[in-house]
């Protein structure tokens, strides 16, 4: 017997959708998140997707994220964007923050939007993708609850804090790179949890500061950093992005994103959008062309996003496949029967 379910993008679409709205989702809100939640399966980030539906739900049950809240967005400057995701799911607050800096940085060169009482705002990469498609170089930070250790210290003190970026390629897709500074995303390890498999050495330690391929075990202890110090440098580096910029909460301060237990983990983003054109004096569309031309002309190199795209296609084909307990799970939020 198989161990996944298959579904059509339009099945597992409707499965998110139904799940969320069943859980004190607004259904609008609950189709904004249900896209991204199957974008991100779609583009083989299943820490990013429907892995994450008992998770949200969870939360919406509780009041812990506000299923049924607006964002509000304040301009500070022609070229600065404050938006208050006012303790609900960061996706709709994103959909607040893109138009803004395409207008902003078509009429100005570039733009930031700054967004507060957040929440995880999924596969980071594919928000700069949106802008990069309209001409934009873009960046997007953000932090999460503590997972990363200062560098020497044996307490989590910082979020795995994603980093995305996005250019725009002439020549074809967006280059993408999105990452983050732990070695893998948290979200690997809570699928594994949820589906009861043992992670790889090397992704996490556990409370006492050693190795373990326990998946509970990692999410009471620290994730490892990539490049070490460096990496728990750029940690802090975004938690100041993002929560100091922000106003809102530290990653040693922030709750869980995977109960429904405590406070809103009050999260924040910054997404900074550049016109590639504008700012390049028309030059950039031909400096991607060599650069790209001389990374594919360099035999065994490959550019970043590649296995993205590769899996994007696959189940533009194929449907996706679900581990069956997060399937059935997804199946009981949503009040049917498997």
């Amino acid at each position: 017997m198989s161990d996944t379910v298959n579904l059509t993008l339009q099945e597992a679409r409707k499965l998110t959708i139904d799940a969320l709205s069943a859980n004190k989702t607004d259904p609008a809100v609950a189709e904004i998140v249900g896209q991204a939640l199957v974008n991100a399966e779609v583009d083989g980030q299943g820490g990013h997707g429907l892995s994450r539906i008992p998770s949200y739900t969870a939360q919406t049950r509780t009041g812990k994220v506000d299923g049924y809240a607006k964002p509000e967005a304040e301009l500070i400057t022609p070229v600065v964007q404050r938006i208050d995701a006012k303790f609900g799911f960061a996706y709709p607050a994103i959909e607040v923050a893109l138009p803004f800096l395409k207008e902003a940085s078509a009429k100005n060169g570039l733009s930031l939007s700054a967004i507060r009482h957040s929440h995880h705002f999924g596969q980071a990469g594919a928000h700069c993708e949106r802008l990069a498609r309209d001409g934009m170089v873009a960046f997007i930070f953000g932090n999460g609850p503590k997972a990363i250790a200062a560098y020497g210290g044996k307490n989590p003190m910082f979020g795995t804090n994603p980093i995305a970026f996005a250019a725009p390629n002439a020549d074809g897709e967006p280059l993408v790179i999105d990452l983050a500074l732990s070695r893998v995303a948290r979200g690997k390890i809570m699928a594994a949890q949820r589906t009861g498999n043992t992670i790889p050495e090397g992704w996490a330690l556990d409370e006492e500061g050693q190795p373990t391929t326990d998946p509970d075990a990692a999410l009471a202890g620290t994730m490892i950093p990539i490049g070490e110090a460096k990496g728990a440098a750029l940690a802090m580096m975004i938690e100041i992005l993002a929560a100091g910029l922000c106003g809102t909460a530290f990653g040693f301060e922030a709750s869980s994103l995977f109960s429904g237990e405590g406070d809103a983990p009050n999260l924040g983003q910054v997404i900074l959008a550049i016109n590639a054109d504008l700012v390049s004096g028309g030059s950039f569309a031909e400096r991607m062309q060599t650069l790209v031309a001389a990374i594919e002309a360099e035999q065994g190199a490959r550019l970043p996003g590649t296995s993205r795209l590769a899996a994007r296609e696959k189940a533009r084909l194929n449907g996706i496949n679900l581990p069956k307990p997060i399937y059935e799970e997804a199946v009981r939020l949503a009040g049917r029967t498997a």
